[in-house]
Parts: structure tokens; C-alpha cells; sequence
């Protein structure tokens, strides 16, 4: 009756609502001061920026103009071409071909594109390139930022020649991570191939028509003059108009339009993959597979956060995954995010996907990318307490029970009150005479502990918690053994450090 009682009031308490994101009037005051400082300090003619929380566009805010000519204003619904950013769609895409059964990422890439079949490999012992490798940047391509972004308008016929005729090698594929322009347009001849249609309606079809995002393409030539920001460059003090580059064979890795309201609702899909839990997939690409574009290639960096982003002195590890550079910062935790530079066009997205927030932005200024006030954002967000807690992993029927457990062995202050949820190693690690002094002596220091607090799921086999006493707190874990019935192999208990 104990472990029924207590684990219907478990239940309960791991039903409670997460904290949403409480971004209010003061603090998007502070972000939009932010980026108004920067646009005018980078020489930027028009941005617009905009945070997602809780699946919603809760601000977006335009600044400067469209054009120099007719000075029309930037608002939510002007289109920007996003640059690099257009590589998260087509990664996903790839994700998605891969869920449908029609590719395999581990696969030789030349079983999608014949023209590579044919190519000499930098070593004799190179590995055949997969389409994992080229997801992940570690194809052995050279970094071709650019010379990539001028390949734009190339039209397929010249990009089918150029793969037949190959390319020059900077390493063997899988040794390090070096960014490919190249290599995401090929994924796009991957897409292409592999759906029977062109990458540019593949994407359209099957991501953005059924997000909504109806403004949002890649042929700038078909898009509403009136609402295109128009492509500047900073030079000798003056605004330069960049010529615009035509859809074409690379537009996969660099190509697509989109307005902020439309962006927007991509931000909101993406962050509501996380966290993993039970329930339909509603989106367009099932939770899990949204999620595995974190899994990147392992080759990890350490590097201090840019000074001049401001707060503390910070080292974050920075890896690569499928269209995204995965951070773990001091600060925010996990953060994913990637920028976007082109003749006449920079933006950012900034994702916490463990809080649920997102963070981006658009500019007309050839490679004008505010990165900076985006992170620096995201700082005034967490200083004024803007930004909910981690999202927490749902407490497990497992978590719940051994919670439950540990509750009983405190409560008795016998370590046999729950004989049958103790594991089979558990008292061999300890004896239960050993157990029973050591519970002794903790209350004896805290005395009596209000249990009523919530368990903290760490993973669906472990949990932690905090128990308030009469003079001090008790600090738990446990760790549940692989077994059909939730068992405790471990239980720590102590009493917190000041």
C-alpha cells in the first residue's frame, strides 16, 4: 500500500507543467537595444531579428530598410536570403529521404551520383566519401567559403561536369572536419536524385509547404519585388548594391529566401523535438530524426567565447553535426546555432533546444552576420531571468518507483523496508547492518526531512533529489538496475554541502 501511495502521488508531480520562457517588455527592450547598437556600429542597411519560445514568434522587430532606393522600411514579412543557413533544410531532407528507406547516410556517396564513381582519391587508402561525410563536413573537401558562395547560379549541367571531372582533395575523408560548400551541393544533387525532382521542390513539398512557410524558396527572381531586402556591400564608406545570384546547382547550400514570420515557424519545429517523450509526431519529420542533427563527427574543439559577446570568461566545446555547430556553453548550456554569409546577405539562428528558445536574425550586408548580438541576446535573456530551466526528462514508471523506494528505506530509516525493489548486488555492496548506521547517523544530523519534493529524472533509469530538514538538507541519487522490475543498484544519500 506504501508504494502505491506514494507512487500515485509521484505521478502527479511529474505531470506539472514545465516553466515557460517569461521574456517580457523589460527584457526585449535590452535585446532590441542590442541589436540597434550593432546594426549601426556593423554598417548594416536593414535587419530583422526574432525570438521563438514555447513554439511562438513572442517578438520580432525590423530595423532599417529593404532597399536604399525606395527606403522601404524591414518588417516581419521582408525577404532575406539566409545563406548557410539554407544547409539545415537540406540536411534535414537528406534525414528525411533516409527515414523513407530510400538512402542509407553510411552509404558510398557515388551510389547517388554516378559522376563520382570515377574519381581519384587523395591516398590510395582513402575511404569511398559517404553521404555521412559530406553531412558532416568531413568529406575531405577544402574549406571553399569563397570560392562556394560565388557558385550559386552554376546550372546542373555545369555542376554534372564538374563532378564527373572531380576535385582536388585536402585530406582523406573521416580524419578532421573542414567546411564544404561543395559537399552540401552535392547533397543536394543526392536529394534530387534520389526523390526524382528537383532538391529546391523536394524541400518545398515535403518541409516547408507543410510548415506553412509559403513564402520561403529559393528562385529570388520569383518573389515579390516589394518585399525583397535588396544585397548591399560596405565599401569605401558607402553601400554597394551586390548583384543578385540566380537558383541554381548550389542553392542547397546557401540559396534559400525566407521572411521572419516564415523562419519562425521553422525555429518553433524544430525546438519542439525536444525533449523526447511519448505521443504523436505531428511535424513534417518525426521528433527523433529532428533531433539526430546534433549527432555530429566527434572531431571537438575547445575555444574561449568571443570577448567581445561579453559576460564571464568562457571555454566552450564546439563540435559540427548535420547542419549545425553544437556548442556547450558555460552560460546557456547546449546550444545549437549556425550563421549564414553571402554577397550581400548575413544571418544566425541560435537555438537552446533544452529550454525551448530561439533566437535569429537577418541582414542585407554582404557577409554583415550578427552572430554577436545574437549570443550577447541570449545572455540578456538568461540575466533577466527570461530563460525557463532546462527542460526536464519526464520522470519514467522506473524513475517514479525508485524514487518511491528510497522514500521508504528514509522514511523507516531501514534499508529492508524495500527488499523487493533492491537489486541483487545492492547488499552486497553494502550490508543492510551498514546501511542502517549510516541512515542513523544522517538523521541524527538533519533530523526530520520533509520527502515530499519532486524526483529529477536524469534519464529514464536515474534520478536525483533534494530533501529540506529540520537542520540541514539531504542530497540523493540512484541508478536502477537493467532488470524487467525497476530495481536499485545504487543509492546515494548525504547531507548537502554549504
Amino acid at each position: 500500500m506504501l508504494f502505491r501511495i506514494l507512487i500515485s502521488s509521484l505521478l502527479l508531480l511529474a505531470a506539472a507543467p514545465l516553466r515557460a520562457a517569461d521574456i517580457d517588455a523589460a527584457s526585449i527592450a535590452e535585446v532590441d537595444r542590442i541589436f540597434a547598437q550593432w546594426k549601426v556600429d556593423a554598417h548594416v542597411p536593414g535587419l530583422v531579428y526574432g525570438i521563438v519560445a514555447d513554439g511562438r514568434l513572442v517578438h520580432v522587430k525590423g530595423l532599417g530598410v529593404q532597399n536604399l532606393d525606395g527606403r522601404r522600411p524591414v518588417d516581419d514579412d521582408s525577404l532575406f536570403r539566409i545563406a548557410s543557413m539554407s544547409k539545415a533544410f537540406t540536411a534535414l531532407a537528406i534525414l528525411k529521404l533516409r527515414d523513407e528507406g530510400r538512402l542509407s547516410l553510411d552509404a558510398p556517396a557515388e551510389r547517388y551520383v554516378p559522376e563520382m564513381r570515377g574519381w581519384k582519391y587523395p591516398t590510395s587508402d582513402a575511404p569511398r566519401i559517404t553521404v555521412r561525410d559530406l553531412l558532416n563536413h568531413i568529406a575531405g573537401f577544402v574549406d571553399d567559403n569563397p570560392w562556394g558562395d560565388r557558385q550559386q547560379p552554376l546550372t546542373e549541367p555545369e555542376f554534372t561536369a564538374m563532378l564527373k571531372a572531380g576535385v582536388p582533395f585536402s585530406r582523406p575523408a573521416g580524419i578532421a572536419m573542414e567546411y564544404s560548400n561543395f559537399g552540401y551541393a552535392t547533397l543536394g544533387r543526392i536529394i534530387t536524385n534520389v526523390a526524382g525532382k528537383r532538391y529546391q521542390d523536394y524541400i518545398r513539398d515535403t518541409l516547408l509547404r507543410p510548415l506553412g512557410m509559403n513564402s520561403t524558396g529559393y528562385d529570388v527572381a520569383a518573389s515579390p519585388p516589394a518585399r525583397r531586402a535588396l544585397g548591399y556591400r560596405w565599401q569605401d564608406n558607402g553601400w554597394l548594391r551586390e548583384p543578385d545570384m540566380a537558383d541554381g546547382a548550389f542553392g542547397a547550400m546557401g540559396g534559400m529566401e525566407t521572411s521572419a514570420r516564415d523562419y519562425a515557424r521553422w525555429v518553433g519545429f524544430l525546438l519542439s523535438a525536444w525533449p523526447a517523450r511519448d505521443g504523436a509526431d505531428k511535424g513534417p519529420v518525426a521528433r527523433a530524426t529532428v533531433r539526430a542533427i546534433v549527432e555530429g563527427s566527434n572531431f571537438i574543439s575547445a575555444e574561449m567565447r568571443a570577448t567581445a559577446i561579453g559576460g564571464t570568461p568562457c571555454r566552450q566545446a564546439v563540435a559540427y553535426g548535420m547542419a549545425w555547430r553544437i556548442v556547450d556553453d558555460c552560460d546557456l548550456g547546449r546550444v545549437l546555432t549556425h550563421g549564414g554569409g553571402y554577397p550581400g546577405y548575413g544571418s544566425v539562428v541560435t537555438l537552446l533546444p533544452d529550454k525551448g528558445v530561439g533566437i535569429f536574425a537577418f541582414t542585407n550586408r554582404t557577409y554583415g552576420g550578427p552572430s554577436m548580438p545574437a549570443f550577447r541576446a541570449a545572455l540578456a535573456l538568461k540575466a533577466a531571468k527570461a530563460l525557463p530551466d532546462d527542460r526536464e526528462t519526464a520522470a519514467s514508471p522506473g524513475v517514479i518507483a525508485g524514487y518511491a523506494a528510497a522514500r521508504a528505506i528514509w522514511a523507516a530509516g531501514d534499508v529492508m523496508a524495500a527488499p523487493g525493489r533492491l537489486a541483487m548486488n545492492f547488499l552486497m555492496d553494502r550490508d543492510a547492518a551498514h546501511w542502517n548506521t549510516d541512515l542513523a547517523r544522517l538523521k541524527r544530523e538533519v533530523g526530520g526531512c520533509a520527502t515530499t519534493e519532486s524526483v529529477t529524472a536524469t534519464t529514464a533509469m536515474a534520478g536525483k533529489f533534494t530533501w529540506t530538514c529540520e537542520t540541514g538538507r539531504i542530497t540523493g541519487s540512484f541508478l536502477l538496475g537493467p532488470t524487467a522490475t525497476p530495481t536499485l543498484q545504487e543509492l546515494k544519500l548525504a547531507v548537502a554541502a554549504p
